[in-house]
C-alpha cells in the first residue's frame, strides 16, 4: 500500500473527513454538508499550504489520533485542545512537521466542540458529486472514521505558512445568532415571535451536525394545519411539536414539514457549529422576510 496514507490509532466520538461541501444539488436531495466550522478549516489548509478547498478531519469534543506512513506537516485548529507527537507536546495553531510512522494524538476540546486537523496534501479519499465530505444524512462521503481505518493522503503541493501561529476565534460564552422572521413566522402566535427573540434558550446535547437543537420556553403556533414539505436552506430555525427551535446545519434535510419561523445569518453559523451542549442562545431579530 502506498506510503501517502495514515492510519486511525483512535477514532474519537465522531471524526469525519469534511471540505468546503457539494453546494447545488438540493434538488437532487443533497445537503451541502462540509465544515461546520468553514473558517477554520480553511485556517488549517493554509498553514500547511493546501488550497481552501482541500479535505480536512473534523473532531468532535474527543478529538483522534492517527499515525501517517510519511512525513507529513499537519495543522490543528478550531476548538482548542492538546496535541502531542509522539507523546510530546505539539503546538495548536502552527505547522508541525511530523515524521513517518509518529503519533499524532489531538485531544479533547477544552473550549468549543470541533477541532480540524489538515495535512499537506490533503486527505484524498475519493470525491462524490465534487466533494470529499462525510454527510451523515444522506451517507455520502466516506463513512466516519474507525479504529484500523487507513486513508489517503494527496501529494504536497505547496509551502507551509512560516508562522509561530495565529489568532483564532475562541468559542462562544453566549451564542448570539441573528435572525431574519420567516417564511412562516405568520405560523406563529406574536407571542411566540416575542419570546423567541426575549427569551433565553441553551444548546442541548441533541445537536449534532443537522442540526443545533435548544433547550427553553415553546412556541406556540397560531395555525395548527400541516404544512407540505418546502425547501430548507442552512441557518432555518424549524420548530418541531415540542415548540423548541432547531437551527439547521451543513446536513439538514434539503425539504422539511415542520414551519420555519426564522432564518440565522449565515456568518453565525461557525458559531453555532463551536457551541458545546448548555451554552446560553439569544436570539437577535435583525429583519422580517
Amino acid at each position: 500500500m502506498t506510503d501517502r496514507a495514515f492510519a486511525v490509532v483512535r477514532a474519537g466520538a465522531l471524526t469525519t473527513v469534511q471540505d468546503l461541501g457539494r453546494p447545488g444539488h438540493a434538488h437532487l436531495g443533497v445537503p451541502r454538508s462540509g465544515a461546520l466550522d468553514p473558517s477554520a478549516a480553511r485556517l488549517v489548509n493554509r498553514l500547511v499550504g493546501n488550497p481552501p478547498d482541500a479535505a480536512v478531519l473534523e473532531t468532535t469534543l474527543t478529538g483522534c489520533a492517527v499515525r501517517p506512513r510519511r512525513p507529513v506537516t499537519v495543522a490543528v485548529g478550531g476548538a482548542p485542545c492538546p496535541v502531542t507527537v509522539d507523546g510530546r507536546p505539539a503546538p495548536w495553531g502552527a505547522p508541525v512537521r511530523v515524521p513517518a510512522g509518529a503519533l499524532v494524538d489531538v485531544g479533547a476540546a477544552l473550549s468549543g466542540v470541533r477541532t480540524y486537523i489538515a495535512f499537506d496534501g490533503g486527505v484524498a479519499v475519493e470525491a462524490v458529486l465534487g466533494s470529499r465530505s462525510t454527510d451523515l444524512l444522506s451517507g455520502l462521503g466516506p463513512p466516519p472514521l474507525a479504529d484500523g481505518a487507513v486513508l489517503p493522503l494527496g501529494s504536497a503541493s505547496g509551502t507551509h505558512a512560516r508562522v509561530d501561529t495565529v489568532p483564532q476565534p475562541g468559542p462562544p460564552r453566549e451564542l448570539v445568532l441573528r435572525v431574519t422572521f420567516g417564511p412562516r413566522a405568520d405560523w406563529f402566535t406574536p407571542a411566540a415571535l416575542n419570546t423567541l427573540t426575549t427569551r433565553a434558550y441553551r444548546v442541548s446535547s441533541a445537536s449534532n451536525r443537522i442540526g443545533l437543537r435548544t433547550e427553553g420556553p415553546a412556541l406556540e403556533r397560531a395555525l395548527q394545519a400541516e404544512l407540505p414539505s418546502e425547501g430548507m436552506v442552512s441557518g432555518a430555525v424549524q420548530v418541531p411539536p415540542d415548540g423548541r427551535p432547531v437551527v439547521f446545519l451543513a446536513d439538514h434535510p434539503t425539504t422539511g414539514g415542520y414551519p420555519v419561523i426564522a432564518v440565522v445569518r449565515e456568518t453565525d453559523l461557525a458559531s453555532a457549529a463551536q457551541a458545546p451542549p448548555g451554552t446560553p442562545v439569544r436570539f437577535v431579530a435583525v429583519g422580517r422576510r
